[in-house]
């Protein structure tokens, strides 16, 4: 069986080509002369696709490289809560909450977002599974139900093992993050269409809610997780307001609403700079305050090593801190993805030094915080 796909440029071919696993030389055929990359052309491509084809193109809905995402959060409320013990009964409950909000909480926000920004997606991601043909929208849709229903599942057992208020904040938790997550992509909120949206939405299912369940899984919920947890809201809010430089051609045409549409690259940069900043100088100050004076340096250090990042690409958002570059190509690049679009490229750059500042320091005060409960 093949399919003719019409009106299609060579660099959109060569794209399809990629995507079916086929010889640009032999698979296919052409009607007219592809002279140049702006020639068009009817061309045909297997129209279906193998099994192996499918479970790829599945995993590659719920996004894999965005499930880690969540691990550090996660990873800050169980040390903040200082009461994981090293038994394999702990290091299940730990790997059951990852895949509740990574591949099943994190992945059906991913999946359900591409079911209903499809238009967009052919504008800004040609690629993914659905535009590219490689799924249906129905077997899109069925993707995003399974995802839902097993971090459904895995939150009502979670919150019926711990028990107690707990248990509750557990599958409150994820409850919550599940419904934003479908409001954020869906019709008629589609929270996604506005910055002033959005990103709090974002702040609050990856970095609120990931904090306080993985605290409460192991403890109780104290001030300091609350404050942290309100931090990571906050550090997620600011790169979510950078990540959106990728599709600022299609949220244009689409008519959302990123801050990059509204207020423009450079004015964007310095609203997450102060975002980003703000929170390190909290972190700071009630790392201080709760006598951690030797973590509190740290952050202090982190945030002086960031200013000097934030100068330079405020002098140059397109090309500030080339000398990330090499670790944006050959490795994290594979985590936090490439881009065609230089301001966001150089976003990359920053997310990467940025990232482990603030993995670092969180951790490093969570664990702090950890320690003060065991002692006591």
């Amino acid at each position: 069986m093949e399919r003719v796909q019409k009106g299609k440029t060579v660099r959109e071919f060569f794209i399809l080509c990629t995507i079916c696993k086929l010889h640009p030389l032999d698979s296919y055929h052409l009607t007219g002369p592809p002279l140049g990359f702006g020639e068009k052309y009817s061309m045909s491509i297997p129209a279906k696709f193998g099994f192996t084809d499918k479970v790829r193109a599945h995993l590659e809905l719920l996004d894999p490289v965005t499930w880690i995402s969540v691990f550090p959060c996660l990873a800050g409320g169980v040390m903040a809560s200082g009461a994981m013990k090293g038994t394999l009964h702990d290091y299940l409950l730990l790997l059951a909450i990852f895949l509740m909000f990574g591949p099943f909480g994190t992945g059906f926000s991913q999946s359900v977002n591409d079911c209903f920004d499809l238009e967009l997606d052919r504008v800004n991601e040609p690629t993914r599974p659905i535009p590219s043909g490689r799924l249906s929208e129905k077997e899109g849709l069925w993707n995003s139900i399974i995802a839902l229903l097993l971090a459904m599942g895995f939150g009502v057992f979670l919150g019926v093992h711990i028990g107690g208020v707990r248990g509750m904040v557990i599958v409150a938790s994820i409850f919550a993050a599940l419904f934003v997550a479908y409001i954020y992509s869906a019709p008629p909120l589609k929270l996604k269409k506005n910055i002033l949206t959005s990103a709090p939405a974002v702040g609050f299912s990856y970095g609120f809610v990931s904090f306080l369940s993985a605290n409460a899984l192991f403890g109780d919920i104290r001030p300091e997780a609350i404050w942290l947890a309100s931090l990571n809201f906050f550090m997620a809010v600011a790169l979510i307001i950078l990540n959106d430089f990728k599709s600022a051609e299609g949220d244009k045409d689409g008519g959302l609403k990123s801050l990059t549409v509204m207020i423009g690259a450079k004015n964007t940069f310095l609203v997450s700079f102060a975002i980003i900043d703000v929170v390190f100088a909290v972190l700071a100050y009630l790392s201080f305050n709760w006598g951690f004076i030797i973590p509190a340096i740290f952050v202090l250090i982190g945030l002086a090593l960031n200013l000097v990042l934030q100068v330079q690409l405020l002098r140059d958002p397109k090309g500030g801190i080339s000398f990330m570059q090499g670790a944006v190509d050959d490795g994290f690049g594979h985590v936090l993805g490439k881009s065609d679009v230089q301001e966001h490229n150089t976003f990359l750059r920053f997310q990467i030094a940025n990232n482990i500042l603030f993995l670092i320091n969180n951790l490093l005060v969570a664990g702090m915080v950890g320690l003060k409960y065991i002692n006591k």
